[in-house]
């Protein structure tokens, strides 16, 4: 990952080993990439393959700003492996692409991995959403979404996992071992069957075990500690996201009450 913003930079012709993508922020960037010269701006995305050669400098006199990954190939064939039966790394013609919706994913997945609160569920879902969504939209060969079936058996056992486990960091990878899916496609048959996400599932338990702890005088900060959050601001944003009132007001309410 790379975080970083250039003004009077201006890279030599060189190439990655494995895959660059990422999100123009501020500027525009200028690259020579596949006998093209590219311009990349604000809200868009850029990337090269593998082995590729390419340069970079600022498209304006104000530089650049941008997120980047650089992912290994098979970190592409494993989200491939969710969209096609053979999978082979894929590879893509294009060096920009105007979609903002992808820039807005790119920048979204960066800067929750960048973050050292998230948990790991969390950094999964939405890593492995961003490369087959990038994949199933602008592969050469795009293969296609897996249709979900009647997974009640998995679904149930990845839910009771999470209720039993919820003050514990669970990974996807964890959940999708003990339910027999892969990552991607549990995540897909948990959203179909319990209406959210195994991570939303998550907070959600969470803050109901929360809720009922705010009935005592116990500290707000060791409830959140107990209940699986990085820390006290963090149950409070999501207790207020999911019952639209602080902790501390909800337990004002009780005691009121």
């Amino acid at each position: 990952m790379l975080r970083a913003r250039f003004i009077t930079q201006s890279f030599s012709r060189h190439f990655h080993e494995g895959f660059a993508i990422g999100c123009i922020e501020h500027g525009a960037m200028r690259f020579r990439y596949l006998g093209e010269t590219l311009v990349a701006p604000k809200g868009q995305v850029n990337l090269v393959v593998p082995d590729e050669v390419h340069d970079g400098h600022g498209a304006t006199d104000e530089g650049w700003a941008y997120r980047m990954f650089y992912l290994k190939p098979e970190a592409l064939v494993e989200a491939a492996t969710e969209l096609m039966p053979r999978p082979n790394i894929p590879h893509f013609r294009m060096g920009v692409i105007n979609n903002p919706a992808l820039a807005e994913c790119i920048s979204r997945t960066h800067r929750l991995l960048e973050s050292p609160t998230a948990s790991a569920i969390a950094k999964e879902t939405n890593l492995l959403w961003l490369l087959t969504s990038w994949i199933a939209s602008y592969a050469d060969e795009r293969g296609s979404w897996p249709d979900t079936g009647n997974e009640h058996q998995a679904v149930t056992r990845a839910r009771d996992t999470l209720q039993d486990r919820f003050s514990e960091d669970v990974s996807l990878t964890d959940l999708a071992h003990l339910t027999g899916l892969s990552p991607f496609h549990l995540v897909r048959v948990f959203k179909k069957h319990m209406g959210v996400t195994p991570h939303a599932y998550l907070i959600q338990t969470r803050v109901e075990r929360a809720k009922l702890h705010l009935n005592g005088t116990r500290r707000i900060a060791d409830i959140a500690a107990d209940c699986g959050f990085s820390d006290q601001a963090h149950l409070t944003r999501s207790f207020k996201r999911q019952l639209g009132v602080t902790p501390g007001n909800y337990r004002k309410n009780i005691q009121n009450r």
